[in-house]
């Protein structure tokens, strides 16, 4: 596993008699080398001093913007930071960082940071299961942080069930998983296309969908923060990653989209193709605006190229095609069909009638196909979480094929 040495962490301690877990954690990550700097609400203070932080941290303690008639610059700390863990995390602290409420120094800076967020929930058995919490949980990884998952047993209340803090090596340890996967994948060539295409009819229409983007460019920020070397093409009208170490190359029509994708495709060693190419244009473009009539307007369509099944058939060994459907009826049979005529390793299956899932959403729900016959189902999670579960499938293939 990775080591956590040279990490910059913040870690943000709210209101929760699991407080004192937060300094063994700090103990953990201090002995691994990391530079922590604690962040506490006013409620923190009632459960463990900040004096315990700033001794074993080595640093001042943080707890309000303005203190002692100092500004303590929250911009300032969210961009240090290699991560922010917030642990524990209460219900209120919760709710305000999933609502945007910068009311204290630690909902100021988590809303300033720009580093992966980890959220180690603390609370009781019926507030942990309240659909507000269940509703700002979801809410907050739709946002793309990450939450560690509660323990089971006995509670300050009295009560047994879910709700406790994660234990303190089980924290470090998702810490490090993290960091280790960023990691993993340096010197891999990786090709993606995402979001529509537009298909023009005149210089001012055009056939589209209603595809943004996300769903694409999320796997290219989990590849390119695992270190892999991204090429991304990148439909009209889409969101745009935050990372700039991916190489992005706009295009607009299917054609266009074809050509980028051939010229890139054998540099590339893995290639993701979540695009919703449009299957049909206009079979002449107008060269002027259509003007509107009292009648019907007739549009011959043709087939748009098929861009899976050209980057197919140039597929060498080694290389790793995945592929997305997005199917209605018959869903796992025509995914299936897919695959196999298009030479692909894996293919994502979701159904835009799912709630949640499909165009314009932060979440989706998948079911990865194998060649094999074998498959892989999953809940509705946020893309950011579906991307790191296809990125983690074709790492296992990547292993795979070079046992081969």
């Amino acid at each position: 596993m990775t080591s956590l040495r040279g990490k910059k962490i913040l870690l943000g301690v709210s209101g929760s008699i699991a407080a004192y877990k937060s300094a063994l954690l700090l103990r953990l990550l201090m002995k691994e080398g990391c530079e922590v700097r604690v962040i506490m609400t006013s409620s923190a203070k009632d459960f463990v001093s900040p004096l315990t932080f700033s001794t074993l941290s080595r640093n001042p303690v943080a707890s309000d913007v303005h203190e002692g008639g100092q500004w303590t610059n929250h911009v300032e700390w969210g961009l240090w930071a290699d991560a922010m863990i917030i642990a524990p995390a209460t219900a209120h602290t919760i709710a305000k960082c999933a609502l945007g409420l910068a009311s204290d120094m630690l909902t100021a800076t988590y809303l300033s940071a720009r580093c992966p967020i980890f959220f180690a929930p603390a609370m009781d058995l019926d507030m942990w299961k309240h659909p507000s919490t269940l509703e700002n949980i979801s809410r907050l990884q739709s946002y793309g942080n990450f939450i560690i998952d509660v323990g089971t047993g006995e509670l300050a209340s009295g009560l047994e069930g879910p709700g406790r803090l994660a234990e303190p090596e089980e924290i470090q340890k998702f810490l490090a998983e993290y960091f280790h996967y960023t990691q993993d994948m340096i010197g891999l060539k990786v090709l993606i296309n995402a979001g529509p295409t537009y298909e023009a009819i005149d210089p001012v229409r055009y056939i589209g969908n209603h595809s943004t983007g996300k769903m694409g460019v999320a796997i290219a920020e989990e590849f390119a923060q695992r270190g892999a070397d991204v090429h991304l093409v990148l439909g009209p009208e889409s969101v745009e990653p935050e990372n700039n170490r991916i190489h992005i190359e706009k295009v607009s029509s299917a054609d266009e989209m074809l050509e980028a994708c051939s010229r890139q495709f054998e540099k590339s060693d893995v290639t993701v193709l979540a695009a919703a190419v449009a299957d049909y244009k206009p079979s002449k473009i107008a060269p002027e605006k259509i003007k509107k009539s009292d009648g019907p307007l007739t549009l011959e369509l043709v087939r748009t190229p098929d861009i899976a099944s050209a980057v197919g058939k140039l597929k060498r060994n080694g290389q790793i095609l995945v592929g997305f459907a997005l199917e209605t009826t018959d869903g796992e049979k025509n995914a299936r069909d897919k695959m196999l005529k298009k030479n692909m390793d894996m293919i994502v299956l979701n159904n835009p009638r799912d709630t949640g899932a499909g165009f314009g959403h932060d979440t989706n729900k998948v079911s990865f196909l194998f060649p094999d016959n074998k498959e892989k189902h999953f809940e509705l999670k946020s893309k950011k979480a579906v991307a790191h579960d296809i990125v983690e499938a074709i790492h296992q293939m990547i292993h795979t094929h070079a046992k081969k």
